[in-house]
């Protein structure tokens, strides 16, 4: 067993925020001695790995607790996303160590900016995030997937294309709700259950995300991710 001071000198996480991590139930300690003070095992410190690999992709709380307590989480997967995750990061600081290098060395600035290109990375952390973002909606995906009933991707863009050609009007505009309503049941058909929970999720990432913001204003024209995303805020919100 460990105390809460080791825990966080052991992780580089704060007392405060183990605190606080007990206090919305997302890590209990395992248990308390007699003066209260906290202790963790093993058990609870695997699942402190886990918030933080979450937190790393930038996951919210609320979110993160909901994943662990699923029964079909799997600690295993999440690591392996995590160690390739990593590599993906290594990578980009090794390209961006041997540009400072050669400035260094030479006194020229290279013009290779394509040291820092994230676009892999993201594109990863997106994914990682589609996987785990919600498990049981990924379970319903993967069965599509075998079944061969997953939607065609130019399908989907085309439903970012007909919001593209709506985003003159207000997010609220009838017009723009019902192609909202179109894109939810179409992600119902052929992704997972689309909950208006999983739509408010998927407005925001559509904005949040560069790959997915790129894509989709590429579908529609400029400014169609954020016009989606401000139409299903407003779906949602009703």
């Amino acid at each position: 067993m460990m105390t809460i001071h080791e825990v966080s000198k052991l992780a580089g996480v704060s007392v405060r925020t183990l605190h606080h991590y007990d206090a919305i139930g997302l890590l209990p300690p395992t248990a308390l001695t007699e003066s209260g003070y906290r202790l963790y095992d093993d058990t609870t410190l695997a699942r402190l790995q886990s918030i933080l690999l979450f937190r790393e992709l930038e996951f919210p709380l609320k979110d993160i607790k909901r994943i662990l307590d699923d029964p079909n989480f799997d600690q295993a997967a999440a690591l392996a996303d995590q160690i390739k995750l990593l590599e993906l990061r290594q990578a980009r600081l090794g390209r961006l160590i041997t540009l400072a290098r050669e400035t260094l060395e030479t006194g020229v600035t290279p013009m290779k900016f394509d040291a820092f290109d994230k676009a892999e990375q993201e594109k990863y952390t997106a994914e990682v995030k589609g996987k785990w973002g919600n498990t049981i909606a990924y379970q319903e995906y993967q069965q599509h997937e075998k079944g061969g009933s997953t939607g065609n991707p130019a399908d989907l863009m085309r439903h970012f294309a007909k919001l593209g050609e709506l985003k003159h009007l207000a997010p609220t505009a009838p017009e723009a709700q019902a192609a909202i309503r179109d894109l939810q049941q179409f992600i119902t058909d052929h992704f997972y259950t689309c909950t208006p929970e999983i739509l408010a999720g998927l407005g925001q990432m559509y904005v949040a995300d560069d790959c997915f913001r790129k894509n989709i204003d590429m579908a529609g024209g400029e400014g169609t991710a954020a016009f989606v995303a401000q139409a299903i805020a407003a779906y949602c919100g009703k």
